[in-house]
């Protein structure tokens, strides 16, 4: 039956992946200009976006994202109150169907998140288990879901936002199911389940406020130090939802080196800048240079791999339900057509040498 029905999604995907790749391509022949995806490719530099899934099925979303981006990941579709309606079941169709567009498209894919203490099912978050069921189920779902993915998924948050915002120490979140259940190791143990199930993916630890020289970032220094001098981590996530008018700076420079001497590699994982509404051409102005600040310090570093927007056009932006009065966060419009802050993207990545 899986297998009947990943077939489906597989043929399925090609057909429109074929159909989209082919329209994109008469559009570049016609324009003359470089997509973001093309001259991202010539530096061998990722660049990416979160995918709605329910937006997959318009057209024009989709040749949007396949001719603009050459990585994607879900805004939900793999995270375990979607994947994981019951304690025996796994449900994968939306990451079937994810992975068949990603393969078609020949676009990279990450997997958001395996374990996070938001968005959980019911039957895990409201149930009464001792440490080790906890720690048994942890490991059967990241053991199911990455190897059910492997070959199709490069890289993995494997834990996202542990890290308390609460300072000084900033320790790991005690509110926590995971820390209540199990105890502040489970990030380790996490990251060590992980590493058994695909040796060969690309692990990440992924927070927000993370990218300065700050407590908080400091905090999430030493975690992922330790994990590495494990063996069990290759690379940290910047989430980086900001505010419009935010440029990257020293700090930004300086916690990037020292990841780097850690041996970890960085990705922007969720972009965007937010404008307070209503929008106006200096805003949107404004806007772009933040864009282009990012992608000049990404392309100045080289451990960073990619930069991934959360989302690409402000159709299907969450911003105006997280920050209220604010909106028009992304690179295109609700009409697909790009904004100043594209041009600054494609510009930055233009002239990058």
């Amino acid at each position: 039956m899986f297998v009947q029905r990943w077939n489906r999604t597989l043929l399925t995907g090609a057909f429109l992946g074929a159909v989209g790749l082919l329209m994109n391509a008469r559009a570049g022949e016609a324009s003359g200009t470089p997509t973001l995806r093309e001259l991202a490719q010539q530096r061998g530099f990722r660049i990416g976006a979160a995918v709605a899934m329910p937006l997959l099925d318009n057209a024009e979303y989709r040749q949007t994202l396949s001719r603009e981006f050459n990585l994607c990941v879900a805004e939900n579709a793999f995270k375990m109150e979607s994947l994981r309606p019951a304690r025996d079941r796994f449900d994968f169709q939306q990451v079937d169907r994810l992975c068949a567009f990603a393969q078609t498209n020949r676009m990279k894919l990450r997997g958001h998140t395996l374990v996070w203490h938001q968005q959980m099912p019911w039957w895990l978050s409201q149930g009464h288990w001792t440490r080790d069921e906890a720690l048994g189920i942890m490991k059967d779902h990241i053991t199911t879901v990455m190897q059910h993915c492997q070959g199709k998924v490069y890289a993995w948050d494997v834990v996202n936002e542990a890290i308390s915002d609460q300072g000084p120490d900033h320790p790991i979140r005690p509110d926590s199911f995971w820390t209540r259940v199990v105890g502040a190791d489970y990030v380790e143990k996490a990251f060590e389940f992980a590493r058994a199930a695909d040796p060969q993916a690309i692990l990440y630890y992924n927070d927000y406020s993370n990218e300065g020289m700050d407590s908080k970032s400091e905090a999430v220094f030493q975690l992922v130090k330790r994990l590495k001098a494990k063996g069990l981590v290759d690379a940290v996530g910047w989430q980086c939802h900001l505010a419009s008018g935010w440029k990257a700076g020293a700090a930004q420079a300086r916690n990037a080196e020292r990841l780097a001497k850690l041996g970890l590699d960085i990705s922007i994982t969720e972009l965007d800048f937010r404008i307070s509404l209503p929008v106006t051409p200096k805003k949107l102005q404004t806007q772009a240079e933040s864009y282009r600040s990012v992608m000049r310090f990404c392309l100045s570093q080289p451990n960073i791999k990619a930069l991934v927007m959360w989302g690409f056009t402000d159709k299907s932006s969450c911003v105006p339900y997280f920050f209220k009065g604010a909106g028009a966060a992304l690179i295109f419009d609700e009409q697909y057509q790009p904004k100043p802050a594209y041009e600054a993207l494609r510009e930055e990545l233009t002239k990058a040498k």
